[in-house]
């Protein structure tokens, strides 16, 4: 599966855009989310969170890092982009 059919079917569900609105796009301390704080934020049980969150971060749609003992998480602005600029691309061909 091409990286574009992974983000695309990971943009699929409805859960994960919630995520995507929530997330900031850089690293900003004051911004990113772990897992507890999306459960909450969201009130959807932290390992739907979990999972939700790995198949964005694996369509290399979400960064994460650890800080202390908990992973935070933001957007990756540039992979979105190429995204799009790659399915406009396939919409004008």
């Amino acid at each position: 599966m091409s990286d574009l059919e992974c983000q695309f079917k990971a943009l699929g569900d409805p859960t994960r855009l919630k995520i995507l609105r929530l997330l900031p796009d850089n690293d900003d301390c004051e911004e990113v989310y772990n897992v507890s704080e999306l459960a909450e934020e969201l009130e959807i049980p932290q390992p739907t969170i979990s999972h939700h969150l790995k198949v964005l971060y694996q369509a290399k749609l979400v960064k994460n890092q650890k800080m202390c003992r908990d992973v935070y998480y933001w957007i990756d602005r540039e992979a979105v982009d190429a995204c799009f600029e790659e399915l406009n691309e396939i919409m004008q061909t």
